[in-house]
C-alpha cells in the first residue's frame, strides 16, 4: 500500500513468523537472564560510587566556601593571593573577534558556532504485532517526510530508498570557533572555565548582506537554495550562534558578565584541588556572591545525586525483572496464571530493588556518616516488611 500526502509518503509492510516454541522462548529468556545479571551488578556500582561522590563533592564545596577570598579588584593581580581560591565577577573580554570569512561574519565573543542543516528525507516507523493463524505477524507503517536536519540521514537504511534518497554529505560543514584568550579583567580563564561558557544564543543576520550570488539570506538563515520558500532535498541553510559576548555591540548589547571561583596562579585562573580530592573551578553567568555560587553548586550536586540514585534503582529493578523472567516463561501457556505470576514478579522486583538500593546507599555512607548509614539500613527493611505483611496468614489447621 502506498499513499502520498504532500511531502509526506507512507507505505505498510507486513511480515510473519512462526510462533516460537517453548524451548526457543526459554533460550531467549536465558539470554535475558545474563543481561539482567550484568545490569543488576552495574546498579550496585552506580549506587555505591554515587554516594561517595556526592559526599566528597559536598565536603569539597564546604572546604571551598571556608577558604575562598573575594577579590577587591579584577584589574590588578595581587601576589598575596597566589595559589589561593579566589572569587571575582566581571565582563568577559577577548583579544580579537571570531569570524567566518565564508559568510562575511565577525563577532567579539568567546565562542561562535556555525550550524548547517540539510533538507532531507526522514523515515518514521510505527509497528504493531498480532497473532493470526498460529503465526506472529508484524505490521509496520513507514512514513517519509522532508525536514531540515543537522546530521546527514543515511537513506540506505530506509525500507524504501527509491524516491527518498538523500545526499551522502553536506557541501558546507558545521564548526565551533573558540577564542584562544578569554579574560575577566586582568585574569585569563583556563580551558575548563571557558568550556563552561555554553549559553549559546542565535545570532541575528538582519544587518548582513548576502555573501555570495548562490546564497540567499532569509530571516536568521543563509540558504543555499534556488527557492528558500520551496526547498528541495539537498538544499542547505546556515545559522550562527554565539556564547559569551566579550565586547559592547550596538545590536547585541553589553559584554556578558560572569562569576568565577578558581585558584589564582599568576594572572591565570586554574583548577583548585581540595583536600577531599575534588577540583573546584566554577563559572556562572551574571554577578553572584560567594554564598549564591556555592548554594547553586550544592543544589546541582543534590540533583545529580538523586538522578543517579533513580538510575541505579531502575537498573536494579530491570536487572531483577530480567533474571526472574524465566518463571513467567514457564507458565506462559496458562493465561490466568500468567497474569497473576506477572504481577507477583513485578511486585517482587520492586520490593527487592528498593531494599537493596537503600542498603547499598547506606553502605556508601558508612565511612562518612555512620548514624545516617544505620538509619538508611533500617529503612531498607521496610519494603520487605510491607510485602510480607500483605501475604495472608495460613489458616489454622
Amino acid at each position: 500500500q502506498f499513499s502520498d500526502t504532500g511531502s509526506r509518503k507512507e507505505h505498510v509492510k507486513i511480515t510473519s513468523d512462526s510462533k516460537p516454541g517453548f524451548l526457543e522462548r526459554l533460550s531467549e529468556t536465558s539470554g535475558g537472564m545474563l543481561m539482567g545479571l550484568v545490569t543488576f551488578l552495574l546498579s550496585f556500582y552506580i549506587l555505591f560510587t554515587n554516594e561517595g561522590r556526592a559526599l566528597r563533592t559536598a565536603k569539597s564545596l564546604d572546604e571551598g566556601l571556608s577558604l575562598v577570598i573575594p577579590l577587591d579588584s579584577i584589574y590588578s593581580v595581587s601576589q598575596q593571593n597566589e595559589g589561593r581560591l579566589v572569587h571575582l565577577a566581571g565582563s568577559l573580554s577577548t583579544s580579537k573577534p571570531l569570524f567566518d570569512p565564508s559568510y562575511g561574519l565577525s563577532i567579539h565573543a568567546v565562542k561562535l558556532k556555525r550550524n548547517v542543516e540539510m533538507y532531507q528525507w526522514v523515515e518514521y516507523e510505527d509497528s504493531r504485532e498480532y497473532e493470526e493463524n498460529g503465526e506472529i505477524k508484524k505490521e509496520t507503517k513507514y512514513s517519509y517526510n522532508t525536514e531540515w536536519k543537522s546530521e546527514v540521514v543515511n537513506s540506505r537504511n530506509f525500507d524504501r530508498e527509491i524516491g527518498h534518497k538523500n545526499p551522502s554529505a553536506m557541501a558546507v560543514e558545521s564548526f565551533t570557533a573558540v577564542s584562544p584568550n578569554v579574560q575577566v579583567g586582568s585574569f585569563v580563564l583556563s580551558k575548563g572555565l571557558v568550556d563552561k561558557i555554553d549559553n549559546f544564543k542565535q545570532l541575528s543576520l538582519s544587518n548582513l548582506e548576502d555573501p555570495h550570488a548562490d546564497v540567499t539570506r532569509g530571516g536568521d538563515y543563509f540558504y543555499h537554495s534556488e527557492n528558500p520558500r520551496r526547498p528541495e532535498v539537498g538544499d542547505l541553510r546556515v545559522s550562527f550562534f554565539y556564547a559569551g559576548l566579550s565586547g559592547d555591540d550596538p545590536h547585541l548589547g553589553s559584554a556578558d558578565k560572569v562569576t568565577v571561583i578558581a585558584r589564582q596562579r599568576g594572572d591565570q585562573l586554574v583548577p583548585y584541588h581540595t583536600k577531599s580530592g575534588d577540583v573546584l573551578q566554577i563559572l556562572y553567568p551574571g554577578d553572584l556572591s560567594v554564598e549564591e555560587v556555592f548554594q547553586k553548586e550544592h543544589e546541582s550536586n543534590t540533583m545529580k545525586t538523586w538522578a543517579l540514585r533513580a538510575a541505579g534503582w531502575m537498573a536494579m529493578f530491570v536487572g531483577i525483572s530480567l533474571m526472574i523472567r524465566i518463571f513467567y516463561t514457564l507458565v506462559d501457556w496458562f493465561p490466568v496464571v500468567r497474569e497473576m505470576v506477572n504481577i507477583g514478579l513485578k511486585a517482587f522486583a520492586f520490593c527487592v530493588a528498593s531494599s537493596l538500593s537503600l542498603l547499598t546507599i547506606s553502605i556508601g555512607w558508612l565511612f562518612y556518616r555512620p548514624l545516617w548509614a544505620l538509619l538508611i539500613g533500617l529503612l531498607s527493611l521496610v519494603p520487605i516488611v510491607v510485602a510480607k505483611s500483605r501475604i495472608p496468614p495460613k489458616k489454622q489447621q
